[in-house]
């Protein structure tokens, strides 16, 4: 993983499909951010293989959706909130602990590093929470992760 800081793998851990793990880790957001505002902000980028994949039953929401700036390997959410050394924090998803890193996705972790944004890969929404939650602890003064 070239670049990437995995969180939450654990050996045996039984996953869900990677699109329930996201939906919880919003709904924890939506109930989380009457104390931490800056939730509000969370946002998911469209760029699931579901749509860049290439299924022919989508070929022309593909061809629109590339069109639009579609790109393969982004990471799955993006907080807006810059904290510590970081302009904000990408999370990548993944549903369980045999989840792989795509190749084209480490190196998208790692061009995003190099432009100051902290990334991080989260292995179920738990470990998406508590990467949120200490990215969001972190002070102006802290070192990069």
């Amino acid at each position: 993983m070239r670049g990437s800081r995995a969180v939450g793998k654990t050996p045996g851990r039984r996953s869900q499909p990677e699109h329930v793990e996201q939906a919880l880790l919003l709904s924890w957001c939506e109930i989380a951010c009457r104390q931490k505002p800056e939730l509000g902000l969370l946002f998911s980028i469209p760029n699931a293989g579901g749509y860049t994949g290439g299924f022919r039953a989508n070929v022309s929401r593909v061809q629109k959706m590339k069109r639009e700036g579609v790109k393969s390997g982004v990471p799955d959410l993006f907080l807006p909130v810059a904290r510590g050394p970081h302009h904000g924090l990408f999370i990548e998803m993944k549903a369980g602990p045999t989840a792989r890193v795509r190749p084209e996705q480490a190196d998208w972790h790692l061009e995003l590093r190099k432009q100051g944004y902290a990334v991080r890969v989260a292995y179920g929404w738990e470990a998406a929470r508590s990467a949120i939650e200490n990215y969001l602890a972190l002070t102006t003064s802290e070192a990069a992760a």
